[in-house]
């Protein structure tokens, strides 16, 4: 009877639970990477961003790599550091000193004039790129994915804390859980009791307010033209086709 009873209420759409992969589905991890893609290289094309490396003054250097690793927040040394653990005699190694007293700072010194093409170089090393994805997960995407799941959110919202993540990191007034936590002081996460939507245009509105913050990131069309456009066609679940405009650009996943 009880297996009955959670056939019925599965069918009827009642007590059923969020779908359980969400982004962990290979399928909707590959659309996530794209979409971050979309914004971060204005290309669909993630795989081909190991070797991406500019300094994009926003005032933390070097930026670079699938995810954005940059020289002046630490993500990229710590990147280094672990690939370097793993292959002693990587071609980035040598910036280690340099990537160390660079953290915190816009500064390239010690880096040039040699960094980039060293990068470059790397990325064609099948260590490297491993790394560079490892590193994502561990530092982005599986916190995201975790604390979107403890609070009861589908495949979008997972996306909208990962992409929230990317962005600002998870430190300070701005970071992530800051957003997280003023979102919540605005409504309740479905986990709460809360409505899903409702909580996720908390969100995307806090959000919104942490990017104006930034004269980098005043942009905000990676959430009003993207992220907010799936969530007004009730599109949770982040099914495809998917149709989106970032920064004037216009992409679709068919």
């Amino acid at each position: 009877m009880k297996i009955l009873g959670l056939v019925v209420a599965a069918l009827l759409g009642v007590g059923a639970a969020a779908p359980a992969d969400g982004l962990n589905d290979p399928y909707k991890k590959d659309i996530a990477m794209q979409l971050v893609s979309s914004a971060e290289n204005s290309s669909l094309d993630w795989r081909a961003q190991f070797a991406y490396i500019e300094d994009i003054d926003d005032g933390r250097g070097y930026t670079a790599g699938i995810i954005g690793f940059c020289s002046g927040t630490g993500d990229m040394l710590d990147l280094v550091q672990r690939y370097t653990d793993r292959s002693p005699n990587n071609v980035l190694a040598k910036y280690l000193p340099a990537l160390r007293n660079v953290n915190g700072t816009a500064s390239h010194e010690g880096l040039d004039p040699g960094f980039v093409g060293d990068w470059r170089t790397a990325a064609n090393d099948s260590v490297f790129r491993q790394m560079q994805e490892e590193e994502r997960d561990r530092v982005y995407f599986n916190p995201a994915v975790n604390s979107a799941k403890s609070d009861g959110l589908r495949t979008l919202g997972q996306f909208a804390y990962y992409d929230a993540i990317v962005m600002h990191g998870d430190g300070g007034d701005l970071g992530f859980s800051s957003i997280r936590r003023k979102a919540m002081s605005r409504a309740a996460t479905p986990a709460q009791g809360g409505d899903e939507v409702a909580y996720l245009h908390a969100f995307l509105d806090e959000r919104v307010r942490a990017m104006k913050a930034e004269p980098a990131h005043s942009d905000t069309s990676r959430v009003d033209t993207a992220q907010r456009r799936f969530l007004n066609e009730g599109n949770l679940d982040l099914n495809t086709p998917l149709r989106w405009h970032v920064y004037g650009d216009y992409y679709e996943i068919n």
